[in-house]
């Protein structure tokens, strides 16, 4: 049996709609929310790149 101790977390997405270089909108949520998100961005935003890729948290950075 797994504790939650022992039950992976789930990890953050990043969803990002991109015009050129510049981000001109950004969602972090968990994963399914996230995919909803991006495919609901790309559908909006037909002509721009929608990126999603692991959320970077505070802790990972120090």
């Amino acid at each position: 049996m797994t504790t939650l101790a022992e039950a992976p977390l789930p990890t953050d997405r990043c969803v990002r709609v991109w015009f050129g270089e510049h981000v001109i909108a950004e969602y972090t949520d968990e994963p399914v929310a996230a995919l909803r998100h991006q495919a609901a961005m790309t559908r909006r935003f037909a002509s721009l790149r929608v990126t999603i890729e692991p959320a970077v948290s505070d802790a990972k950075l120090s």
